[in-house]
């Protein structure tokens, strides 16, 4: 089973500049679930990081690698639009090779230990078949606050 970017909207709350996976080509639900990310010059943390040698910074990969472990539990959540998948870890998190414009991060990550509403998952990202960064991240379903109502002083 795959998920095209808008399927990956319907279930990710992430929205640009902050979403990092354009598609999903592999998915086994509950176990393991691969996504892509095309690196472009147009993201613009290339602006800052660094002026000269644009590299992506480690942390969005493990971001990206928390997205695509969202976008597998998530997939399992009834109400889903009612919550968040947040962070509660990361460990052993290594870069191991620059991922610069124009390379293709392929994020693999497959499920360690499920509970009901956490997850504990290694994910690898790797270009060109070469691991790029690997971390284990834990992550845990929490209700999303409601959205604010605007006040009059708002609307003005």
């Amino acid at each position: 089973m795959t998920f095209d970017i808008q399927e990956i909207l319907g279930f990710l709350p992430h929205r640009y500049p902050f979403l990092l996976i354009d598609r999903v080509v592999e998915f086994e639900p509950t176990k393991r679930l691969v996504a892509i990310k095309n690196v472009t010059i147009n993201e613009p943390f290339f602006q800052g990081h660094f002026p000269g040698y644009p590299i992506m910074p480690g942390v969005l990969m493990v971001e990206a690698i928390a997205q695509a472990g969202g976008a597998l539990l998530l997939t399992e959540i009834p109400d889903r639009e009612e919550k968040l998948m947040v962070f509660t870890g990361i460990e052993s998190a290594k870069f191991r090779k620059p991922v610069v414009p124009g390379d293709q991060l392929r994020i693999e990550v497959t499920v360690l230990n499920w509970r009901s509403m956490a997850v504990k998952m290694l994910g690898i990202a790797t270009v060109d078949g070469k691991v790029a960064c690997e971390a284990t991240v834990t992550c845990m379903i929490v209700p999303r606050p409601s959205k604010p109502t605007a006040t009059k002083d708002q609307t003005a």
